[in-house]
């Protein structure tokens, strides 16, 4: 089973804020055509996406040119930074980016979610994934993917690792 990892397309949004679950549409300057002939050659039994719009459509693209159908699943979504989505970095409280870089697994932010819950929903996918035994072609998010590759590639999680460059393919062998 091969997975080709894909980053969504630079969002329409100021760099420099928290945008997390907000449903940002992609920068219309966002040229999907690199990601579309990084694909060419790859053979997806199935295509995921998460729901969030400049994931999903990256993904219609795709299927388009791959012919094959998009499944969208709520567990490919970003980590919810509850009050922290659509702030400036810099004006998140410094002590709680603080209280974040000390404990990235269980700190929370405000009305959010925490990186172990992101992990439990993103390793639930990768089991059923796995399960699955397909190739295929996963549009996603920075969090969610670089904590998909690791578990794919039997890796530990890092929860602040970087994370893959927007429309980045990377691809997983079996």
């Amino acid at each position: 089973m091969r997975t080709a990892l894909i980053r969504h397309l630079r969002p329409a949004i100021p760099s420099g804020v928290c945008y997390g679950r907000l449903d940002v549409a992609v920068d219309p300057h966002a040229d999907p055509g690199p990601v579309l002939v990084g694909l060419v050659g790859f053979n997806a039994a199935r295509i995921w996406a998460s729901p969030a719009l400049r994931c999903a459509s990256l993904a219609e693209q795709i299927a388009a040119q791959h012919e094959v159908r998009v499944h969208t699943d709520p567990s490919l979504l970003e980590m919810h930074f509850g009050a922290w989505e659509g702030q400036s970095w810099d004006n998140i409280p410094r002590a709680e980016l603080d209280a974040w870089a000390a404990d990235p697994w269980g700190f929370t932010p405000p009305g959010g979610e925490s990186a172990a819950q992101v992990l439990a929903r993103v390793r639930d996918f990768a089991d059923h994934l796995i399960a699955a035994g397909q190739d295929s072609i996963i549009v996603s998010h920075g969090g969610p993917l670089k904590l998909l590759r690791a578990l794919l590639t039997h890796q530990p999680p890092e929860a602040l690792a970087p994370p893959p460059r927007f429309g980045e393919i990377i691809i997983t062998p079996s």
